[in-house]
């Protein structure tokens, strides 16, 4: 009888708009690849069929379209549902998983953007996901112009309409990171902050310094 294989590893991608997340999921999973670690790709809210339903509900629409008490609660049923379909299973298949956004998003925006009570956060937090929590996060750190205004170009050019959060007003961006550096001031052993305000060849490698040193693979020096 087989074995069954080691759990991957969670690996979660954080910062504000415009902070190149995606880019960085992309190039770690191709290097990942490249060693032979499986690796899936996702993102929140979204990365189940349930999920994505709601991802539509929030993404769009007018910047006061929700109460920020039921943003949290919309944000926390459709991280159940990516759990339970998505991370979990590839997780315990032996994949790498690497998320764009997760819990912390949800501190971060609805906690410290618009107020909510963070211990209600932790409490849902603590039904929704457990013990399931990251074994990494990288927060992709940019100055709050330079991040809006790349989000505001790259959403011009796609014409996605998934433009609801970047257009709240500069104080909410501001209080928004803030946010993310208090998260990774208070998880050290979990959260890694990076200067995302550096070319994406730079942060890529950055990146890869901190995984493999993280998981202690080889040397980050063999891979360009």
């Amino acid at each position: 009888m087989n074995a069954n294989p080691p759990r991957g590893k969670f690996i979660t991608f954080e910062g504000g708009e415009g902070a190149g997340k995606t880019t960085q999921i992309t190039r770690l999973a191709e290097r990942l690849n490249a060693r032979g670690i499986m690796t899936i790709t996702t993102r929140e809210p979204g990365g189940a069929p349930g999920a994505d339903s709601i991802r539509s509900l929030l993404v769009s629409g007018a910047t006061d379209k929700w109460d920020p008490i039921s943003e949290v609660l919309l944000l926390y049923a459709a991280r159940r549902e990516h759990l339970k379909q998505t991370i979990l299973p590839a997780l315990n298949q032996g994949a790498w998983v690497l998320c764009d956004r997760f819990a912390d998003s949800t501190m971060a925006y609805q906690g410290y953007g618009h107020g909510i009570s963070k211990d209600f956060i932790r409490t849902l937090h603590a039904e929704v996901v457990g013990d399931s929590d990251p074994d990494l996060t990288l927060i992709l750190d940019i100055p709050v112009e330079v991040g809006v205004g790349r989000a505001v170009s790259r959403n011009t050019s796609t014409r996605s309409g998934e433009d609801r959060f970047e257009r709240m007003d500069k104080s909410f961006h501001e209080r928004l990171r803030a946010g993310f550096l208090d998260i990774a001031a208070g998880a050290p052993e979990r959260v890694r902050v990076i200067d995302a305000d550096f070319t994406p060849e730079a942060i890529t490698q950055t990146v890869w310094h901190i995984v493999t040193d993280k998981f202690e693979l080889d040397s980050p020096a063999d891979s360009a």
